[in-house]
């Protein structure tokens, strides 16, 4: 179930981010964007995608508790009683009735794209309302969750779907002249409320500590995933702005592509925090045992008493040398032209290196 909850939660997040960029693409004038086309088909599968993937949950936590007083009683209490199944009810319904608005009526027409960004808010605050956060604090947990998330789903949404639904690089530069700033400014949003949501769970004194649990290795990652991100946003903003300028037949379409792959396995390291137990108290967690990935690279004792400290060695040195040189190729295999699978496997093996360079330092 841990699999399938981390696939689901992935999933859905991309079937928010593919409603989100379309519709606020269609928003724009077309002078101010490539000529883009997304199926129908696409949006309704996006549409049933968040019925049917944001129920995961709800089935993982029935499947947890029917064992006590039987599948049938189990599920009518979580539906109706839990508020993460009354959200799931609201969004059920919601989802249906946007399935059908997608059907009936041509999207593309101002009016009618505006009524769906509307769905689309209000189904990302039904997921505001079901989230962990919420559940900890629920009025600041739900606002700072639901920004978070709507941040991310306007930056990436917009990257993803001129990414893999553009038919042209026609107006490029006059798309990058308001999409910079706006990724910018949701970068910032993403990155201060991503912190403020952290801060429920884990003190950040004890964010090296956390990495010997599964949340804390994910969690992880998911940070040295944005140092490649932030290559490619340099990259994607910047310098194919000036390519662009010197050769107008450019394609940086597979550019932005590579981006959304990297943003891809944030979703996918996001989706398997979801499925960890956040540790609130690190050495009640370990009761629980380590993370496996973290007893295979640290060859100490693991005990709940452990407080990590970071002391970087010949080996640790090595290796964050090699991050950095990573990073530099993958911002160079652009400038020398190289193809962008390159620049993707450079990406992931600056975050490797990173990842070891830490796991290699810790006493």
């Amino acid at each position: 179930m841990i699999v399938l909850g981390t696939i689901s939660e992935a999933l859905l997040y991309l079937c928010f981010s593919l409603l989100t960029g379309s519709f606020l693409l269609y928003l724009v004038p077309s002078h101010y964007r490539p000529e883009i086309n997304v199926p129908k088909g696409a949006l309704m599968l996006a549409t049933g995608g968040i019925a049917i993937l944001s129920f995961v949950p709800i089935l993982q936590l029935i499947l947890h508790l029917y064992h006590d007083i039987g599948l049938g009683q189990t599920l009518q209490s979580v539906l109706f009683t839990f508020e993460v199944g009354k959200a799931w009810i609201f969004t059920y319904i919601l989802s249906n009735i946007l399935f059908v608005f997608i059907v009936w009526f041509d999207f593309r027409k101002k009016l009618y794209t505006f009524i769906g960004i509307i769905f689309i808010f209000i189904l990302m605050l039904a997921l505001g309302w079901a989230s962990h956060a919420s559940s900890l604090d629920q009025w600041r947990g739900f606002l700072v969750h639901t920004i978070h998330f709507a941040a991310v789903t306007l930056w990436v949404g917009i990257l993803f779907v001129v990414s893999w639904f553009s038919k042209n690089q026609t107006n490029w530069l006059n798309f990058l002249k308001w999409f910079t700033p706006v990724a910018i400014s949701c970068f910032l949003i993403t990155a201060v409320t991503g912190l403020i949501l952290m801060s429920f769970v884990i003190d950040f004194s004890d964010y090296a500590n956390a990495w010997m649990l599964p949340y804390g290795q994910a969690l992880l990652l998911k940070h040295l995933l944005i140092i490649p991100l932030l290559s490619y946003a340099f990259i994607n903003s910047i310098l194919i702005r000036i390519r662009i300028k010197r050769n107008n037949n450019f394609n940086p379409i597979p550019w932005t592509k590579v981006e959304s792959l990297i943003v891809f396995l944030i979703f996918s390291a996001t989706a398997v925090l979801g499925q960890q137990s956040p540790p609130h108290d690190i050495e009640t967690s370990l009761a629980s045992g380590p993370s496996k990935l973290f007893a295979l690279l640290y060859q100490g004792n693991i005990t709940r008493e452990m407080n990590m400290v970071i002391s970087f060695g010949l080996n640790s040195y090595i290796l964050l040398i090699l991050g950095i040189l990573f990073v530099i190729f993958t911002v160079l295999s652009f400038i020398k032209k190289a193809p962008p699978l390159f620049s993707f496997i450079m990406g992931v093996l600056c975050v490797l290196s990173f990842y070891l360079t830490l796991m290699l330092s810790i006493q």
